[in-house]
C-alpha cells in the first residue's frame, strides 16, 4: 500500500454526477486544461472524446474516471491536492454535464510537507 496522498479526489456529490454520466455516457475522463477561459471548472468527456497531449500528467481517477492535467496547469497546482466538486450551474459548453443543472468545480488544498516528501 502506497504512503503517497492522491492528488486529485471527488466529493460524493462530484462521485454521484460521475456515475450518473458512466451510465449515461458509458466511460468517462476528466482533463483541466491551461485556457485562458477554464477557470476552476474540469472538462469532462465521454474516454476517446478528447484527444490527450502527449504531455498531459494523468493524477489519478475519481469515480472509475481518469483525471488529465495539462502540464503548464500541474507545474502550478503540484503543491496542490484537487478536490472536484458538484455545485449548481452550467457545465463547460462541451462537457458531459453541461445541461444537467449542474457542474464540475475544482476545489484544492496546499499538501503539507510531508505529502509533499511523498509525493517526490
Amino acid at each position: 500500500m502506497s504512503n503517497k496522498p492522491a492528488r486529485v479526489l471527488a466529493t460524493p456529490a462530484a462521485r454521484g454526477l460521475i456515475a450518473k454520466l458512466t451510465a449515461e455516457h458509458g466511460p468517462i475522463m476528466f482533463h483541466q486544461s491551461g485556457g485562458c477561459c477554464d477557470g476552476s471548472s474540469p472538462m469532462c468527456f465521454k474516454q476517446g472524446d478528447y484527444l490527450l497531449s502527449p504531455d498531459d500528467v494523468e493524477l489519478g481517477e475519481i469515480g472509475g474516471a481518469k483525471f488529465h492535467m495539462s502540464p503548464s496547469q500541474f507545474e502550478y497546482w503540484k503543491y496542490t491536492q484537487l478536490i472536484i466538486d458538484v455545485v449548481p450551474g452550467m457545465g463547460g459548453m462541451f462537457s458531459l454535464e453541461n445541461g444537467s443543472g449542474q457542474r464540475f468545480l475544482t476545489r484544492s488544498r496546499v499538501f503539507t510537507e510531508a505529502e509533499l516528501a511523498a509525493l517526490a
